[in-house]
This record gives structure tokens, sequence and C-alpha cells, in this order.
């Protein structure tokens, strides 16, 4: 019984929810293997051999895996699938985009978003944004899952010595290509793997409030910033900020929600976070049923003075 991971990385190193989804592989039972496909990815692949608990690395070098396009990579893992018992994915959005492609060419049913190994065929995910656990098992020769990041700690980056092995890149399957991209710069955390989180709601009221009130505050903590789907939906902050079922799923050691009533998609992104702390003036708001410590307070006078004190 073996596991492939297929790594999620920039050519140059490994992203962190790869060291998630190698501990999930890893309570599957077996060895895990890591694929790594990229162009001039040499460096991924050594820091992929120095995951704990990798056996063996493939590193399957293109220009055509540049971007990670869907297509190219479901390609690579399928002519490799043989012998694998379970092909997870981190549930994210280039594994969400690839993992179903490989389901369907293989004809199994895909597993999603797990949070939990029961064994190496049942598994644990949530279902109705989180009220409900839903326990899975798998007839399926090959087990095509995602992994819910937030459910397992990562594998240490150091300390493995896994082999690295060359295999026979895919051709370009002609069917995508690389247009171009715009990415926000940005000097704080990733969200999705940030160990403090500070997220506005619609009560701040605008951008430039937004701004005003969360950017002090994120600065003085080290933390990243986040925001509700109203908030995102109203203008005042970017998509690539929303927590939520229908955003990011997030479990920092700190999460702070200044002005988020706390609607159940918002609480399914982030709930499973260590320590929650909740500033909202409506005593009556849902974020207060998850928050381990809340204020009921103005977030316009309550946060400087938050800020003040820190």
């Amino acid at each position: 019984m073996t596991a492939l991971v297929i790594a999620e990385h920039d050519n140059a190193s490994i992203k962190g929810a790869t060291l998630n989804t190698v501990t999930a592989a890893l309570q599957c039972g077996g060895d895990v293997h890591v694929l790594v496909a990229g162009a001039n990815a040499g460096e991924a692949a050594k820091a992929a051999a120095q995951i704990a608990g990798v056996a063996k690395v493939i590193h399957a070098e293109g220009e055509q895996f540049n971007h990670g396009l869907a297509e190219n990579v479901a390609a690579q893992v399928l002519a490799i699938a043989a012998g694998y018992s379970h092909i997870l994915f981190p549930a994210t959005a280039a594994g969400k985009n690839i993992a179903p492609r490989v389901a369907a060419k293989l004809d199994v049913a895909q597993i999603s978003d797990i949070t939990k190994v029961d064994s190496p065929d049942t598994f644990e995910r949530p279902i109705y944004a989180g009220n409900a656990i839903a326990t899975v098992q798998s007839a399926d020769a090959t087990k095509v899952i995602t992994v819910r990041t937030t459910g397992f700690d990562p594998a240490a980056a150091t300390g493995g010595s896994a082999a690295v092995e060359a295999a026979s890149a895919v051709a370009d399957s002609g069917k995508s290509h690389f247009e171009g991209s715009e990415i926000a710069a940005n000097d704080r955390p990733e969200l999705t793997a940030a160990k403090i989180i500070v997220s506005g709601g619609r009560a701040l009221g605008s951008s430039e409030k937004f701004t005003e009130v969360m950017t002090p505050l994120a600065d003085k903590l080290g933390a990243a910033i986040g925001a509700s789907r109203a908030a995102v939906d109203a203008g005042y902050a970017p998509n690539d900020l929303q927590v939520g079922q229908t955003g990011k799923i997030v479990a920092p050691q700190l999460y702070i929600a200044a002005g988020i009533s706390g609607a159940i998609q918002h609480l399914a992104g982030m709930k499973d976070s260590k320590v929650i702390v909740a500033i909202n003036k409506d005593p009556e708001a849902p974020i207060f049923s998850v928050a381990d410590y809340g204020l009921e307070a103005d977030l316009f006078t309550a946060i400087p003075e938050l800020i003040a004190a820190l």
C-alpha cells in the first residue's frame, strides 16, 4: 500500500499545504511518495525529499508544468497512478482543480475535503457547512482524496532523506495555456498559513474604514487580514481575503473577528481556530456562540483601545 501526494510548489520551494497532506497520507498506511511536476523545479524536489516521512520523490520536469495547468498535471498523475492505493491533493484551489480530473479518468469516486483518516478506506469529512461530519468508506482500488489542511498537523519540513527519481514528463495537452497573472503585493503572512488573523465584517462600513481600523491591528500583531463574505461583496476588501465556506478555510492560533455577525458560511471557515475573539456591539450575534472571548462593544472604539493596550 503506497500513497502519492501531489505537491503544491512554486518550482523553488514546497508550499505549506503539502506538509499537511503528507501527514494525512502517512495515516493511510504504507509508504508515501511525492510528485513534484514543474519547470526548473529541482529545488522544490530537493525540498520535498527533506519532508519527514516521505520515502520517494518523483520529479517530472517540463515547461508544460510551469504554471500548474490542471490538464497537464492531471495527465502526469495518471501516467504514474498505477500501483498507488491513495492519491492525495491539498484541498486548495489547485488541488480541487486537478483531483476531479484524475478521479474521473480512473473512474473512481473522489473523497473530498477529509479532516480525519479512520482507516485506509474510511475517512471523515465535514458536510452542511461543518455542522455534521460524514464518515465515508470507499471500496475503490485507488482512493483519490483532497485533504482539508486545517484538519492535519504539518509534517516536519526537514529530517527526511528521500530519494529523488526523475519521471518521463507527459507532453503538453494543448488544451489550455497560461495567459498571465496579476498578484497583489502583500508582505503579510499567507492567510491559510498565518498563526494570527484579524478579520473585518460589514459593520466597518467602507473600504477606507476597513483599512483604517484593521491594518494597524494587523501590524501590531504581525497578523494576516481576513474578511467576511459580506465585507467582500460590499467591496470593502478584495476577494482573496475572504474567509468562509466559499472563501478560505483557516485555523490559526488566534482569530479576531471584528464587526462580523457570524453567519454559518463564515463560521465554517474559521471555527477550528484555536482561540477566537469576537468584537461586536450586537449581544445576539451568532459569532459569540463560537468565541472563546467575546467583547460587546463598538469596534471603532474597542480596536483603537486594544491597539493602545498592546
